[in-house]
C-alpha cells in the first residue's frame, strides 16, 4: 500500500511553459479535463487565452490560467511563480515543456544562437525549478516533468545545441532526482523522450504525418506516468513512431 502522501488530479494545481500549443496544449487539456487546475507560461499571450478559453469551454470550468513570461528572464520567472504561490498556496506539477531549436552544422555554430537554445531549453527549466523546488519539499508533494527528446539520447548533425541542450535536460533532472532522494522529499522526476511529434494535425480525429506521433499520445502517457503509486520510480519515457 502507498504510504506516501498523495492527493488527487482535481486537487492539484500545475505549472506548465509553453503550454500554449503543441505537445503543452495537449498536456493542459488532460489535465484540465481530469480536474486539475493548470497555469500556462508562454511569451504570446494571444496564444495563451485562446487556448485557456477554449479548453475551459471544452472542460466546463475556469480550469486553465494564461499568464504571460518569457522563460529565458528571471525576474519574469520569480514573477510567475510567486503569483501563482501567492493565488493557489502549491505548484504540484511543474512541466518544463519550453523549447526551440536552430538548425545549424556544428563548424557553423552562431554564440547568439547557441545562448538562445541553451536560456530557453535549460538555463529557463533551472530557473523555475530553483524557484519552485522549495516550496514542493516543504510541502512534502510534487512532480516534475521535462520534456527532453530523443535529441536528449542521441546526436544528430543538424542541431547540435538542442542535442547538447537536451542531453543537458536529463542531466539535470538526473542530479534533481538524486536530490530529492537524499533528502527523502516525495517528489518524483519524469523525462519524456519523444521522437518526431505532430504538433499540426492534433485533432483527435487527424491523422499524424509518417514518421510522428499523435500529440494526444504524449498526453496520456503524462497522465498514466501521474497515476502511478507514488514509490514507483519511471525515469526516461521514449515515445516515437514505428
Amino acid at each position: 500500500m502507498n504510504n506516501l502522501n498523495t492527493k488527487p488530479l482535481s486537487d492539484q494545481v500545475a505549472l506548465i511553459t509553453g503550454g500554449g500549443t503543441g505537445i503543452g496544449r495537449a498536456f493542459t487539456e488532460a489535465l484540465a479535463g481530469s480536474g486539475a487546475t493548470v497555469v500556462i507560461a508562454s511569451r504570446r499571450e494571444d496564444v495563451l487565452r485562446e487556448t485557456a478559453e477554449r479548453i475551459n469551454s471544452k472542460v466546463g470550468s475556469s480550469s486553465v490560467f494564461p499568464y504571460c513570461c518569457d522563460i529565458r528572464n528571471r525576474a519574469e520567472v520569480a514573477n510567475l511563480v510567486n503569483d501563482v504561490f501567492e493565488r493557489w498556496r502549491s505548484i504540484d506539477v511543474l512541466i518544463n515543456n519550453s523549447g526551440l531549436a536552430v538548425p545549424e552544422t556544428v563548424e557553423a555554430i552562431i554564440d547568439e544562437s547557441w545562448d538562445k537554445v541553451m536560456e530557453t531549453n535549460l538555463r529557463g527549466p533551472m530557473y523555475l525549478l530553483r524557484l519552485v523546488l522549495p516550496h514542493m519539499i516543504a510541502n512534502n508533494f510534487g512532480d516534475v516533468v521535462n520534456v527532453s527528446s530523443q535529441a536528449g539520447k542521441h546526436g544528430y548533425a543538424d542541431v547540435p545545441s538542442y542535442c547538447a541542450s537536451k542531453f543537458g535536460l536529463i542531466g539535470y533532472a538526473e542530479a534533481l532526482r538524486d536530490h530529492v532522494r537524499k533528502v527523502g522529499a516525495n517528489i518524483r522526476v519524469f523525462n519524456f523522450c519523444p521522437g518526431l511529434v505532430d504538433v499540426e494535425n492534433t485533432d483527435p480525429c487527424e491523422v499524424p504525418r509518417p514518421g510522428f506521433i499523435h500529440v494526444s499520445n504524449m498526453a496520456r502517457t503524462l497522465i498514466y506516468a501521474l497515476s502511478l503509486d507514488r514509490e514507483v520510480v519511471l525515469e526516461d519515457i521514449s515515445l516515437y513512431a514505428k
